[in-house]
């Protein structure tokens, strides 16, 4: 099936104040539910390729963020608690009371305060390139991002070559056609370049987030139920030793490192990755036997 083939079983526009989030649900509803958040610079349709690594076994529910796809893309203050709310606002018009939530990159910042927030709607939780710590070099990072975004036309275009070269592996440049990459890249500059603002202010989101991280340690602390981290070998957006830190603050927390994998794991190791996540989101618990490994329980 192609991606243009695909329809959602339902969708729509959930008012939010004065701004208005689009959801996709994909699923007859008669199964459990999981929820892919997405990274800075994705939208819903970017999972559509993958929606059959999850299905007939889960139904799949997607959301585009303020400044993504096809919600409101105000130029004003973002909130990370703000747009987990969303989330726990669209399980509600859906009336679906609990959710397995897998957040990927930026998407794992708001699936941590929707943890921290509304520990009750999840099955589990699922993490992949994140940290949960104070790190000079993230907010290099983050600030070096910044002022690409705001140099204007020209300085995103140069930040798209960048962004594309430091988020993969060595592994998936190797075996991945240029000519591919640059669509991809192509793709990310045509979606934001008439709207960088909300690249900007979806970034400028993580301060606050970080600000308020020494206090909302306990939250994170308190999050019970089983969680997943999947981490790149070869990460270098964030490094594999700034996610080995995660597992330090949750408690009930299983970590998984794949080999030749940089920040974007879900997509440079796709069969591992999905293959791992679904053992996890079938057993519902952190002492989940490795796909392939029979000896565990």
């Amino acid at each position: 099936m192609t991606v243009a083939a695909i329809e959602p079983t339902r969708c729509g526009h959930l008012p939010r104040g004065s701004h208005r989030v689009w959801w996709e649900l994909h699923g007859s509803g008669d199964r459990e539910t999981v929820v892919l958040l997405n990274g800075l610079a994705m939208h819903t349709k970017a999972w559509y390729g993958f929606l059959d690594d999850l299905r007939p076994d889960f139904g799949v529910l997607l959301y585009d963020y303020l400044g993504q796809g096809a919600s409101s893309c105000p130029d004003e203050t973002y909130s990370i608690p703000g747009l987990a709310d969303d989330l726990a606002a669209v399980l509600d018009h859906l009336a679906i009371e609990r959710a397995h939530v897998m957040g990927i990159s930026y998407g794992g910042f708001i699936a941590l305060d929707f943890g921290r927030l509304h520990q009750d709607r999840l099955h589990t939780l699922t993490l992949s390139g994140i940290l949960l710590s104070h790190e000079r070099q993230f907010q290099m990072y983050q600030d070096l991002s910044l002022r690409f975004y705001r140099g204007g036309a020209d300085a995103f275009a140069i930040y798209t070559h960048y962004l594309y070269e430091k988020i993969f592996g060595e592994s998936f440049l190797r075996a991945t056609d240029p000519g591919a990459l640059e669509v991809m890249r192509e793709r990310f500059h045509e979606r934001y370049r008439d709207r960088i603002w909300c690249l900007v202010r979806l970034t400028e989101a993580q301060d606050p987030f970080f600000a308020a991280l020494d206090e909302n340690h306990p939250g994170y602390r308190a999050i019970e139920v089983p969680t997943l981290l999947l981490a790149g070998a070869q990460d270098r957006a964030i490094p594999l030793w700034q996610q080995r830190k995660i597992p330090d603050i949750l408690p009930d927390v299983r970590m998984e490192v794949l080999d030749g994998a940089g920040h974007v794991v879900y997509l440079e190791q796709r069969e591992a990755f999905f293959a791992i996540l679904k053992a996890f989101l079938r057993a519902k618990s952190t002492r989940f036997a490795m796909p392939g490994d029979d000896s565990q329980p």
